[in-house]
């Protein structure tokens, strides 16, 4: 058996682009302006290992997966991460903590910052169009091991890009600031997978 670069190619091409503009990309920069830019990196990067391979494994079987509930989990873990969010960056203001030094970093265990990362990025993954089009290219060209490859390098990609912002953006802004619009944030995509999750669609 001969190792497919087109299959290798065409999973990180699809998924590259689909992924940027995706809450992929915004809930790792989130994550990276509340924690530590290196776990964060590992917990999205085993996110997504983890997913490549369900989603190579399985195929196109993850499209049977009852959609409502796995709106209903996305929408469960951003409402956790919105709470948390808006609740430090409300707090922060009303004790009167300075931003001014070390904007942006949490003082966190490098462990919960990971599995925090994991957790978010897995639940926000399930039913993601990339993983939809792991499965399809993988029935396609018939290369688990090529398509996984592939689109694991493009959602590794995506979240560098997205840790890189997100350090920049952690150092120039205050970080109540950054807290309060990364809890708006997450609220948004927790209120969009409810109403998935109860209406359907």
């Amino acid at each position: 058996m001969t190792f497919s670069l087109l299959a290798l190619g065409a999973a990180f091409a699809l998924v590259l682009p689909v992924e940027l503009p995706d809450k992929t990309l915004i809930a790792t920069l989130v994550l990276t302006t509340r924690y530590r830019a290196w776990p964060v990196f590992i917990g999205v990067t085993a996110a997504f290992a983890v997913q490549c391979v369900i989603a190579v494994a399985f195929g196109s079987a993850l499209t049977l997966l009852p959609p409502q509930l796995v709106a209903a989990v996305v929408a469960l873990m951003f409402g956790i991460g919105a709470f948390m969010l808006l609740r430090e960056g409300f707090r922060k203001v009303d004790q009167g903590e300075d931003d001014a030094a070390g904007a942006g970093e949490q003082e966190v265990p490098a462990w919960r910052a990971t599995l925090t990362s994991f957790g978010v990025l897995f639940a926000a993954e399930w039913g993601d169009a990339s993983q939809l089009a792991i499965a399809a290219l993988t029935a396609r060209y018939a290369a688990p091991l090529e398509v996984g490859l592939g689109a694991f390098l493009a959602l590794v990609t995506v979240a560098a890009i997205a840790v890189l912002v997100g350090r920049k953006v952690r150092h120039r802004l205050p970080t109540h600031l950054i807290q309060r619009v990364a809890g708006g944030v997450f609220t948004v995509f927790a209120l969009l997978a409810a109403g998935q999750a109860v209406f359907g669609g």
